[in-house]
């Protein structure tokens, strides 16, 4: 059946799918031309007519919104669980929902991912030496971009971005939770929770053994013991006393900032709307699919390179550099959607705008942040700063996620 509105026949999946868990597997935007169609089409068989535009445009923004939406609600939980389950404990909670099937495990789902990005991060920055904090630090995010990267070549139309091939997409992210359950028993809890937040030295001298090898460890036990002495005094911050403490308004206000630019510069944005911003810079709608995974390859490589310099170059460098190129890339790729039109050929230079903005962004506003908010807090406000940060991070993506097809 041709859809009236577009003049393309809408592809139809099946309807025992659940939609609204689509945007998890963000980068995948073939799966969302698939996923327009059902929603078309299902309105179609209902009301005898199709979505008008801007109905439709509401509802595809509603569905991409829902992930980040998710991640909010981890974040505001984030503290809580690690307090009480520590990091092992809630990388375990994390990971079973995307192992087991059915409603249970898709509500208990929604949450995981604010909960991983805050709980992650964290438990590598604890558990890395001081000269390596910052190439682990940004681990996390080299992964993220890994597996959005994996996603985009999956969602491929040859591959899984197809109505019959949509199911088998949403469910491979049960692979990589399987196997972060596998393997959680051989990882160490942190030594610094262990330490600071259950006064158990034992355990903590384990961890370090076997975390350092035959390294001496009493020079960082010793560091912890000082660190657990002055939570002792200062008392553990819930986020409304990090919020009123003076001295820590400074830390607070820059990863605030960190944040909230990360998300607004609008990198999210490509992620989810990909395919309909490289049309609009003039590719083919069929080849906006490989554009996409070029992009895709940039973006895993400029992470991997900001992962070995952070340590050499330091934090603020990489941040001004990246915000430098995205900020240079934005200002000439609006020139070319006002005049290419009038040249066909600016289109490229679009797409290589696209690129050099992806490149930016990946070299320091997408990894450092994740570094600097393990390193400016002490073990007694870091839960705490981490739900604030990762709120922050969360909203913002929705507010992307949400917002942007409207003023595009």
């Amino acid at each position: 059946m041709e859809n009236k509105e577009t003049g393309t026949p809408p592809l139809i999946p099946s309807r025992e799918g659940t939609p609204l868990c689509l945007p998890s597997l963000c980068g995948w935007g073939n799966v969302f031309q698939v996923f327009k169609s059902f929603f078309n089409e299902t309105y179609f068989e209902r009301h005898a007519t199709f979505m008008d535009e801007k109905l439709m445009l509401l509802l595809w923004s509603c569905t991409v919104s829902m992930f980040p939406l998710g991640g909010l609600l981890g974040s505001l939980i984030v503290g809580l669980l690690v307090d009480s389950c520590g990091f092992w404990g809630s990388s375990k909670i994390c990971a079973k929902p995307f192992c087991v099937c059915g409603l249970p495990a898709l509500i208990s789902a929604v949450p995981k991912p604010g909960i991983s990005y805050s709980t992650l991060p964290m438990y590598l920055g604890e558990l890395a030496p001081k000269n390596l904090r910052g190439t682990l630090g940004t681990m996390t995010e080299v992964f993220v971009i890994v597996g959005v990267f994996l996603a985009q070549i999956f969602s491929l139309q040859a591959i899984l971005g197809n109505p019959a091939g949509w199911p088998v997409l949403l469910a491979l992210t049960g692979v990589p939770a399987l196997l972060q359950l596998l393997s959680l028993p051989f990882f160490p809890e942190s030594p610094r929770y262990s330490l600071i937040q259950k006064g158990d030295e034992a355990t903590a001298r384990q961890a370090l053994r076997r975390l350092r090898g035959n390294a001496d460890i009493e020079a960082e036990v010793e560091d912890m013991r000082a660190e657990a002495r002055a939570e002792r005094a200062e008392g553990h911050l819930s986020v409304l006393h990090l919020c009123a403490m003076r001295p820590l308004r400074w830390q607070l206000l820059s990863i605030t900032v960190l944040m909230a630019g990360q998300q607004l510069s609008g990198i999210n944005a490509i992620n989810y709307y990909a395919d309909t911003i490289y049309t609009s810079a003039g590719v083919e709608a069929a080849d906006s699919q490989y554009v996409t995974v070029g992009a895709g390859v940039v973006n895993v490589v400029m992470t991997v390179i900001s992962a070995v310099l952070v340590e050499r170059l330091g934090r603020r460098l990489l941040l001004l550099a990246g915000y430098g190129i995205c900020s240079s890339a934005c200002l000439v790729l609006t020139a070319v959607i006002l005049f290419q039109n009038r040249v066909p050929g600016l289109s490229y230079l679009g797409i290589i705008c696209v690129f050099a903005y992806i490149a930016g962004h990946s070299i320091g506003p997408s990894p450092v942040p994740s570094v600097v908010r393990t390193e400016i807090f002490l073990q007694s406000s870091r839960r705490a700063a981490f739900m604030v940060d990762g709120a922050v991070h969360w909203f913002t993506n929705f507010i992307v996620g949400f917002l942007f097809p409207s003023i595009q």
